[in-house]
């Protein structure tokens, strides 16, 4: 693609990357430089908007960015580990484009013949961007391509832990597209600090927002009369049943548990394990590097892995070696990657069965596989319901049955989970940072969020022959029902 000039000139033009918390502070400034962008934007072809899209994944999957952002987010957050951040940032922002580089979003995207439509893709304007201290660097740049692949501009508040991140990756997102003649200012952060008040400002002046992480934050985008798009908390449980293939599923559970410390809402939170299996599967995730807590440990973990009631945040997303020592644990966990600790109850009185954001696994024992489909519906009711669960099984006819059954957006079979919830190479689920969780955790969408929820849609409806059945045809099985005769009146 030609560089192209889409620059907007005078005092609206190029901000300071290096410091945006200085620029003019006010959300209302911020929202017209967006909308003076968006609108030079809003009608460049698809080569151009996908140039947009691949300029903005540069900025992140660049190793020394990838690393620098990572190291950047560890340092300021205290959350998860460099090598698997740098894993993340990489993996899901390359998923990402993948996909987006393989979907139309200019123009007529979608034509039925038979129907007599034709869908034109518009974009929706200014994205507001609430993101978390989890992933204070992938997701923003994961909500910014999808934006900017509907040719919308995006205003990011950041959770202000992750600020520092968030304001760096911004300016490195700006650069790229300043590097092939696009606006800077479709993609901006809120100054800072950023506050409740001023992400509101955000809330209620964009065209659509979209919130990840705080469920507060989730709850004030639905209030705030714009379109929202708000996604769930996690707290995932996996079966394994005596069918599954127990080693690979422990290494499963463990790779997808480990990663970036349990940052992850799609991390497992717990492990139903069938009676038949329950010894040989625990022993399967000792040999995976797991370490098994005795009674007198669990009460040790719970002990200070909550305190009044409440994740002690000095313990989150921690590495397993501070865990060990936190907990007093014995020598022999010490070089172990995650702890096993078993629970018989659900709710509230039971933390455990609840999201830990920790490299903490709960583990039940169930019956049969009808027992721990019942545990894995109770564990959803109380915390994540929506949200996903997992199998590890060589039956089909059993997931096909927690998907019929099971009040979840997604049903998982033999995955790390954490590796195929938020698309993977090997699952067909859409590249995300968001997931949403349906009607049952008050979000508006049930699946992963993508480029499509940032789009207006336009409708070309043309005559087609006409599709009108007879009154017979529907209506005749109540008839039938009722009694009633055909053409009575």
């Amino acid at each position: 693609m030609a560089v192209v000039n889409l620059k907007v000139p005078g005092p609206l033009g190029r901000q300071e990357p290096a410091s945006p918390s200085n620029e003019p502070g006010s959300v209302d400034s911020v929202m017209l430089r967006a909308r003076t962008a968006q609108k030079a934007f809003a009608n460049v072809d698809q080569e151009t908007a996908d140039a947009a899209v691949r300029a903005l994944a540069w900025s992140l999957y660049r190793p020394d960015h990838a690393r620098e952002l990572a190291e950047l987010a560890v340092q300021d957050t205290g959350l998860g580990n460099v090598a698997d951040k740098i894993r993340k940032k990489q993996r899901k922002t390359f998923g990402t484009l993948r996909d987006l580089l393989r979907a139309p979003s200019v123009g007529a995207i979608e034509r039925d013949e038979a129907k007599g439509l034709v869908k034109y893709a518009k974009p929706m304007g200014v994205i507001g961007a609430v993101t978390p201290s989890t992933n204070p660097g992938a997701t923003p740049v994961n909500k910014a391509m999808m934006a900017v692949k509907g040719r919308n501009a995006i205003v990011i508040a950041p959770s202000p832990l992750g600020y520092r991140t968030t304001a760096r990756i911004v300016e490195l997102m700006r650069a790229e597209l300043s590097q092939i003649g696009l606006p800077e200012d479709l993609v901006q952060i809120l100054p800072s600090p950023v506050t409740k008040e001023s992400t509101e400002a955000l809330m209620k002046a964009c065209d659509l927002v979209v919130v990840t992480g705080s469920q507060d934050n989730v709850r004030r985008a639905y209030s705030s009369g714009t379109p929202a798009v708000g996604v769930g908390a996690g707290n995932v449980p996996v079966i394994v049943d005596e069918t599954a293939d127990l080693d690979a599923a422990a290494e499963r559970i463990r790779d997808s548990k480990i990663f970036d410390n349990s940052t992850s809402c799609s991390s497992e939170n717990a492990v139903v394990i069938v009676d038949a299996v329950y010894d040989a599967a625990l022993a399967a995730l000792e040999r995976a590097g797991a370490y098994l807590c005795t009674p007198q440990e669990r009460e040790q973990v719970i002990g200070r892995l909550w305190v009044k009631g409440k994740l002690n945040r000095d313990l989150i997303a921690r590495d397993a070696a501070v865990l060990a020592e936190a907990f007093e644990l014995p020598p022999q966990a010490r070089g172990k990657s995650f702890f096993l600790v078993e629970e018989t109850g659900v709710g509230k009185e039971y933390p455990l069965s609840g999201e830990k954001l920790a490299l903490v696994l709960t583990v039940y024992r169930a019956s049969d596989f009808a027992a721990a489909k019942e545990r894995v519906r109770e564990i959803l009711e109380h915390q994540g319901k929506g949200h996903s669960c997992g199998l590890h099984t060589t039956d089909m006819d059993r997931a096909r049955e927690l998907a019929e059954d099971l009040e979840v957006v997604r049903v998982l079979v033999n995955f790390a989970h954490t590796f195929g919830n938020g698309g993977g190479f090997n699952s067909g689920l859409g590249f995300t940072l968001s997931m949403g969780c349906g009607s049952w955790q008050k979000n508006s969408i049930s699946e992963n969020l993508s480029y499509r929820h940032m789009l207006n849609i336009t409708h070309l409806v043309t005559p087609i022959p006409e599709d009108k059945p007879s009154e017979a045809e529907l209506f005749g099985p109540h008839w039938k029902r009722i009694g009633h005769k055909e053409g009575a009146r």
